[in-house]
């Protein structure tokens, strides 16, 4: 019915993704599929509610109005059995900048913060640039699939006296989507030890097969009391250049000290071109993304079967979610320079780069596979040119 086939060019509007080829110093005619965005038009909906509010021509100062918040309660109950309250929604312009608000809200400066590697390099920065201690739980990767160790996990806590754990799912870049029983034993052992944990659930939308995304707070109400949800439209819709989030706090200390430290470092609420366009997404385009997941996911499969045909030497680690492929490259034995030079400069393909996810990422790359079908098939012939 809709139609992620097209081939849309998006040079010459700023896009990070094209038109910053040349800047970064990579080379002509390189194919990009790094960075986080899809390639594909948001919902028609979307740009004719942004459009007809363009029209009206006037942009002054904006509310959001109690119909937006109605959509992110009705979008999480509907597709995540989630079931939230208003007061809990502080909406805030990123994820990225609402991690960056709770370490800030949550934790002081020497605080130590843990995370799993590999993983979203922005969570380093934030813990980093706010002058706290990182403590790595590096993930286990054993089969083909990747797990953590719990106990080890508890270990760092305690040997650290860690304040926060930053944990993602669906999880950038490894694409795992975490069970009920491991989401339990992490909330219990934080719940134990006092550590407050901010979920990044940004690729909520993006699970495939019979996996299912469970919020953090469905695992056990208690939680509610020591944890932040970070939500967004901006991956589901393509919208990231809106700047949109919706940050779930249940707890009202929590909350409070997290609008506290916005109103301090000065963070208002997303623009009222974002808001509009979230509130149409989760109102009006369900069912567009349930189409979009579908063939995203079919992306992964012509992807894998691709590999599996041609180059068996580099491996698919099988998508549980989002839409970003994570590849495993290390019985090339190239290191991490001689893989990302061969890629750019034999392949042509311009990825992130698995080293820059941090321990357990060097000999991996992560793609983009949100791209219609023939930029995937032409990314695979680069792939067998270069690596066959």
């Amino acid at each position: 019915m809709f139609d992620f086939d097209e081939v849309i060019d998006r040079t010459g509007t700023n896009c990070a993704k094209w038109d910053s080829i040349e800047s970064q110093h990579k080379p002509h005619g390189v194919l990009p599929m790094w960075v986080a965005d899809m390639d594909f038009r948001s919902p028609q909906p979307i740009q004719n509610a942004l459009k007809a509010r363009v029209e009206q021509g006037v942009y002054g100062y904006s509310f959001i109005a109690d119909e937006y918040f109605d959509a992110v309660i009705s979008w999480m109950e509907r597709r995540h059995d989630f079931l939230v309250e208003k007061e809990w929604i502080v909406p805030t312009p990123g994820v990225v900048s609402a991690i960056k608000i709770c370490v800030n809200a949550f934790t002081k400066e020497d605080d130590a913060i843990i995370i799993n590697k590999p993983v979203y390099y922005p969570f380093d920065f934030s813990i980093e640039l706010n002058h706290r201690k990182i403590v790595e739980n590096p993930m286990i990767l054993e089969n083909g699939k990747y797990n953590m160790d719990i106990d080890a996990f508890e270990k760092a806590i305690v040997e650290n006296n860690v304040k926060m754990f930053i944990l993602c799912n669906p999880y950038n870049p490894i694409g795992k989507v975490w069970k009920e029983e491991e989401l339990k034993a992490i909330g219990d052992v934080c719940q134990k030890h006092h550590v407050i944990v901010v979920s990044d659930e940004i690729h909520q939308d993006f699970v495939y097969t019979d996996h299912i995304h469970l919020p953090f707070y469905n695992v056990d109400p208690a939680y509610k009391n020591f944890a932040v949800i970070l939500t967004a439209p901006s991956k589901t819709f393509n919208l990231a250049g809106l700047q949109t989030s919706n940050i779930i706090i249940a707890d009202k200390n929590l909350r409070e000290k997290y609008q506290q430290t916005m109103e301090r470092v000065g963070v208002n609420a997303p623009n009222f071109l974002g808001a509009i366009a979230c509130m149409t997404a989760y109102n009006e385009c369900e069912l567009w993304v349930d189409e979009l997941v579908e063939y995203i996911y079919d992306n992964f499969m012509y992807f894998d079967e691709f590999l599996k045909t041609n180059l068996p030497h580099i491996k698919l680690i099988q998508p549980e979610g989002l839409y970003l492929a994570w590849v495993d490259f290390r019985e090339c034995g190239l290191d991490k320079d001689a893989l990302e030079k061969k890629m750019l400069e034999e392949a042509g393909i311009w990825l992130d780069e698995g080293y820059i996810f941090g321990t357990g990422g060097e000999g991996f790359e992560r793609f983009n596979l949100a791209v219609p079908r023939s930029v995937l098939e032409d990314a695979c012939q680069r792939l067998l040119k270069a690596f066959q």
